[in-house]
């Protein structure tokens, strides 16, 4: 059995909303798509930059005084964090900046295994995460006062579920944008 033709469709307009700046008025900068910022998949995108970046300065702030004793746990979502905050602040910048890249990359496979590998990876990380917290930093923080890891590493990991969540539904969402059902 042969697979015919890919077919790559273009909406015209491209699809997003507003174009450009409003001014008062005119628009301005019309080449910016910023109306796929408030496009329910720029705001899934926005959502999972803005909860990765935190867990990212989270994780710098409070966690490499005590990286030694969380091991293979704090550098691995350390890794996770910025792989995929790196890749999802390139979709946005690559989105805005071009509408026919939205559609393009958006019916391509890519976006649907990102955010696959994303979610897997960011779940991972944090239940990983959360064992070596509750082993390693919660006896500090029973013992020490003020100290402050413990209850970072614990929203870092919990935020962490949430944008793993968040990228498995957007991996759905690609997937079902990539097969035509929208």
């Amino acid at each position: 059995m042969t697979r015919g033709p890919t077919i790559v469709r273009v909406a015209p307009g491209g699809g997003g909303g507003a174009k450009g700046i409003k001014c008062c008025c005119c628009r301005c900068c019309e080449c910016l798509n910023l109306g796929y910022l408030t496009s329910h998949h720029g705001l899934i995108k926005l959502a999972e930059a803005m909860l990765g970046g935190l867990c990212q300065s989270l994780l710098v702030k409070y966690g490499m005084s005590e990286a030694s004793s969380m091991g293979s746990a704090f550098h691995g979502f350390l890794t996770t964090a910025s792989a995929c905050l790196l890749t999802t602040a390139l979709l946005i910048a690559c989105y805005v900046l071009s509408s026919n890249t939205q559609q393009l990359i958006r019916q391509s496979i890519f976006e649907c295994l990102f955010n696959a590998v994303a979610c897997f990876l960011y779940l991972s990380a944090s239940s990983y995460m959360g064992v070596a917290v509750n082993i390693y930093l919660y006896p500090r923080y029973a013992l020490v006062n003020m100290y402050a890891a413990y209850p970072a590493m614990t929203a870092v990991y919990y935020i962490g579920v949430v944008v793993g969540i968040l990228h498995g539904a957007d991996a759905y969402l690609s997937y079902k944008y990539h097969k035509g059902y929208r």
